[in-house]
């Protein structure tokens, strides 16, 4: 995938109107991989388009599944059997390299993994680990690329270490109704002294819990028998995946992303806001804590909205995000903007996302003049004052979110790639300028 610079459009004033956003990427990844391991076909609506869903297609049609587009529709004929054998593209998404090698463990024959240069530096140990203890034949060393067959493999219980990624759980419980024995997944941290922070460093504390919940809320539709049976430990046990018509919610961290601009900008954004299976209380949360008026309607069809005022000004916050880590840039976007200092908290994990994300927003936040330094856990921010520059976004599309919102209010952030954008949000550009336009 090519880089393309952008300079980020400036707001000429409060940004106003309505929001509207596609598929949620997380619940779309799921959905996915249930339809391709179902009994029966099923049809999903509303999934997201991007480079991460197209590439657990593409892994899932190597697998054996069958995916067929029509009306905006999406039609799944699952894999009769899993075929190994193949060759699976993961890119940088960790909802390939994760939640495809627990599916290529029912297969006999090894499937290999391999993605994009930077994707061998995301954290894949504890999971691979499991899959090897439980029996399956997994190529060492344990991170991409890496090949992955059945051997003995039959699920049942297993510890490990997700700290650095929930989805080493939620990769296991999505294909454990297939595994003969089911699967049980404990999260036990490794036992360790103090570690300086630094790229790797994850922390015991077990990150994402909304996301995991959206795991067993999504079995649990399909009659999957999906349980959380202690306070960090899940249990699925063996049995079909029933066939299931499913509309995937939007994706409200990239609503939560677009709704970010009428904070900084003081206007007002409306969009619809579902109470399903994502963190929506949590996301609108970090928006009110910087200062954001939030009120709530029923819309025309029916559905729940939310709409976000910056009318009453940016302040700076001190938030626990580890529930909702995927929006630490855009919260360190707006504490960078904030008048007040700000503390972000829980989230040393994505050090291993895309790119180390701590490290990257603090070096490329910076550059723009904001007072910031990371912290063990996450990101402190003193007021500043920022100006116009460069920033770096590693290929990573929250990193160009975050740099899009400060170059609303800042003139002259050029993003080095916005591109990479493509991996949530297809047209990034044309929904951030087209959001600019409604403005008064």
């Amino acid at each position: 995938m090519s880089s393309t610079p952008w300079l980020a459009p400036l707001a000429a004033g409060p940004v106003r109107g309505e929001v509207r956003v596609p598929g949620s990427k997380s619940a779309s990844a799921r959905s996915l991989l249930l339809a391709a391991l179902a009994e029966a076909p099923s049809t999903l609506s509303g999934v997201l388009a991007s480079r991460d869903t197209s590439l657990i297609r593409a892994g899932l049609t190597t697998l054996g599944a069958c995916f067929d587009e029509a009306d905006d529709q999406l039609h799944v004929t699952p894999a009769a059997e899993i075929l190994g054998g193949g060759r699976i593209d993961c890119g940088l998404a960790g909802t390939v390299m994760r939640f495809l090698p627990p599916v290529a463990a029912l297969a006999d024959q090894p499937t290999r993994f391999f993605g994009d240069p930077a994707a061998s530096q995301r954290p894949m140990a504890p999971l691979l680990g499991a899959l090897a203890e439980l029996g399956a034949e997994v190529s060492a060393p344990w991170q991409l690329p890496f090949s992955v067959a059945g051997g003995r493999f039959r699920g049942g219980d297993v510890s490990l270490d997700a700290s650095g990624s929930s989805q080493f759980i939620s990769a296991l419980l999505l294909s454990g109704a297939r595994f003969p024995d089911g699967i049980t997944v404990t999260h036990r941290p490794a036992e360790e002294g103090p570690v300086p922070f630094s790229a790797g460093t994850a922390g015991a504390t077990l990150p994402s819990l909304p996301h995991i919940a959206m795991t067993v809320a999504l079995l649990s539709r399909r009659g999957v028998d999906a349980a959380q049976t202690g306070p960090t430990s899940w249990q699925v046990s063996p049995g079909p995946i029933a066939a299931l018509d499913e509309a995937v919610e939007p994706d409200l961290t990239n609503a939560a992303t677009l709704l970010a601009s009428a904070l900084v900008t003081g206007g007002e954004l409306t969009t619809a806001w579902p109470d399903g299976v994502q963190a929506d209380d949590e996301l609108a949360g970090v928006l009110e804590a910087f200062g954001a008026r939030l009120s709530y309607s029923t819309g025309p069809d029916g559905a729940r909205q939310l709409t976000v005022s910056g009318a009453d000004g940016l302040r700076g916050a001190d938030l626990d995000l580890s529930k909702v880590s995927e929006l630490t840039p855009v919260a360190a976007a707006l504490a960078a903007l904030a008048p007040q200092p700000s503390r972000l908290r829980g989230v040393a994990h994505i050090r291993g996302h895309e790119t180390d994300r701590l490290a990257a927003l603090s070096t490329g936040l910076s550059e723009l003049g904001a007072d910031v330094r990371q912290t063990e856990d996450g990101l402190a921010f003193g007021p500043s004052r920022l100006h116009g520059g460069g920033f770096a976004t590693h290929a990573d599309h929250r990193l160009a979110h975050a740099a899009a919102l400060v170059g609303l209010v800042v003139p002259g952030v050029m993003l080095d790639d916005v591109a990479c954008t493509t991996k949530t949000l297809p047209d990034f550009p044309g929904i951030w300028t087209a959001l600019i336009g409604t403005q008064l």
